[in-house]
């Protein structure tokens, strides 16, 4: 009849226990955040003692996992960008110039001397000195060219060349320049959260929008300004050998070479070949240090290819100067002395700690593929925040009171257990929030809401079901039996339906439709589960120990 097994009964319970212990952090909210930040702190610096007394505001033995406040509620910073696909077309054609070069060098007899001119970005424009032989050269740069991988451009090669007159010109194909977009973007995309994931801000919000901006949302970061210095930055950290030095602004660099200020004497000149010998791609790893004369500079190492390339030029160039640019401004330009095989090197010039920590950061999360331009940017204060979780507060407490006033006067005793198993579910849905370190938004405080009234709705359908089999002059053991049997199929397929909504929102959504769409699919779980096992255990127990003859629902 009316039985519950004691293993099922301890099972319940124990969920319902753990559920609610794993939610209790979020009660002491700002103590538990700052004993998180004090742990990470410890971690990542040695300890001190404000974060000894931080860490120990919270007892180690007890969960500390909470549910994370999104950008509308915690504040922070907000910024749409677009990524400049165009600037890596003409990285892409200067890094085909050496292979080319050195192909068309071995038709010298055919094609004559070559000579690279100026040209647009993304376009190699070389000069032969015997027109006769450019069916030749056309042929030898079109047998570089390579075929694309990919399922929309199958056949096609990710180079182009063509003549006018005496001149040879190569560029991108339109699939690769499709591809290479792409690419340039996805590239974007991952080092922008490596950046801001390096800083240890909280669940950041990084996603694609259209075929070329990225929005970025990072709660509790000061400003947009602050945060559009941290990724904005390329690092773009290059070696490239020096041809000259001037101090005269009208200097014109020469084909195939560029000019550089100096970082710590802007009036110096550099004069470099324009392709460099190793790139900021190559780099393994960086981290702050202090060169021979104990200021801050940064260690670097590459990887072995760049190691190699790196090795094999100083071998060759012993005592001539070479270059380390950043960003377009050359940091430092020694003169190779010996031949450096390991692949790591130092960088030093006039940084502070602080500079240093930070290009450290910046290079070993990666050199951004292509300049960004910032289309929007805002600062949202937390003030506004803490307006809009006022806001959502006023909301579920209305929501929360008026539900258990209706249920209570609706079904009396059996209104006050399903009253009893609603304030257990919320418990039960922050404690699955704070498990998988969700975000809350505004939206998501709707998500709670929302849930808050459906999930009386399983509970009316079990007591409106014993009200009918109350009515078959059943007795009251049986009628809730048959009650909690013939509502449980009525009751899945309602959650069921809503369940695949929330999950479609949350697959093809983003941002603060993704945070409503988990808030509402926890809330179904918890709601469901409450109303099947937990109110039907409080029932049993009630019923075990009152053996009521009648029951009024």
């Amino acid at each position: 009849m009316l039985q519950i097994e004691t293993w099922k009964r301890v099972v319940i319970w124990g969920l319902v226990a753990l559920g609610l212990v794993l939610a209790m952090p979020n009660a002491f909210y700002n103590r538990v955040e700052r004993h998180n930040d004090a742990v990470a702190a410890i971690e990542k610096g040695g300890e001190t003692p404000e974060l000894a007394a931080a860490r120990d505001g919270w007892p180690s033995w007890l969960p500390s996992s909470l549910v994370n406040l999104g950008l509308d509620l915690r504040g922070g910073a907000h910024l749409l960008a677009e990524v400049k696909v165009e600037d890596v077309y003409a990285d892409r054609m200067d890094g085909y110039w050496p292979e080319i070069r050195d192909a068309l060098r071995k038709e010298r007899d055919t094609v004559g001397t070559i000579r690279r001119q100026k040209s647009d970005a993304g376009t190699l424009r070389i000069r032969i000195s015997r027109p006769e032989g450019m069916d030749r050269a056309l042929a030898v740069v079109r047998a570089l060219a390579r075929p694309i991988v990919s399922l929309s451009s199958a056949g096609a090669r990710d180079i182009e060349a063509s003549a006018s007159g005496d001149t040879l010109i190569v560029q991108l194909s339109e699939a690769e320049k499709r591809l290479t977009d792409d690419r340039t973007v996805k590239q974007s995309l991952e080092i922008i959260r490596r950046r801001v994931d390096e800083v240890g801000t909280r669940e950041p919000t990084i996603q694609r929008q259209g075929d070329r901006r990225i929005l970025i949302e990072v709660p509790g970061i000061g400003s947009a300004e602050e945060l559009k210095q941290l990724i904005g930055t390329t690092a773009r950290l290059t070696f490239h050998p020096v041809v000259g030095r001037t101090r005269d602004r009208n200097a014109r660099p020469g084909p195939g070479q560029v000019i550089y200020p100096s970082l710590n004497d802007p009036a110096q000149l550099f004069i470099l070949e324009k392709t460099p010998v190793v790139k900021g791609e190559d780099l393994v790893d960086a981290q702050p240090t202090f060169d021979q004369n104990g200021a801050p500079a940064v260690s670097f190492r590459f990887d072995p290819s760049g190691a190699r390339r790196f090795g094999d030029y100083t071998a060759k160039h012993i005592g001539s100067p070479f270059a380390i640019v950043l960003d377009g401004e050359v940091i430092s330009a020694p003169t190779i002395r010996d031949h450096i095989a390991g692949g790591s090197g130092i960088i030093s010039g006039n940084f502070t700690v602080e500079e240093s920590t930070k290009l450290a950061i910046l290079l070993r999360a990666g050199a951004l593929p292509a300049q960004m331009v910032f289309l929007e940017e805002r600062t949202i204060g937390p003030q506004l925040g803490q307006d809009s979780i006022d806001a959502g507060k006023i909301a579920s407490i209305v929501a929360f009171v008026a539900v258990l006033i209706y249920m209570a006067l609706s079904y009396g005793w059996f209104g006050m257990i399903a009253n009893i198993a609603l304030l257990l579910n919320v418990g039960l849905m922050f404690g699955l929030l704070s498990i998988i370190g969700a975000t809350l938004t505004l939206p998501g405080i709707a998500g709670i809401v929302l849930t808050i009234g459906m999930a009386v709705d399983a509970n009316v359908l079990i007591f409106e079901r014993i009200r009918e089999e109350l009515k078959s002059a059943r007795g009251p053991a049986r009628a809730i039996e048959l009650g909690y049997e013939r509502a449980l199929s009525a009751i899945l397929d309602a959650n069921v339906t809503t369940l695949i909504t929330a999950i479609i929102l949350f697959v093809m959504g983003s941002g603060p439709v993704r945070g409503f769409a988990v808030t509402l699919g926890f809330g179904i779980v918890t709601s469901v589960f409450t109303a099947i096992y937990v109110t039907r255990l409080i029932i049993v127990m009630w019923f075990e120990r009152k053996r009521p003859k009648t029951i009024e629902v």
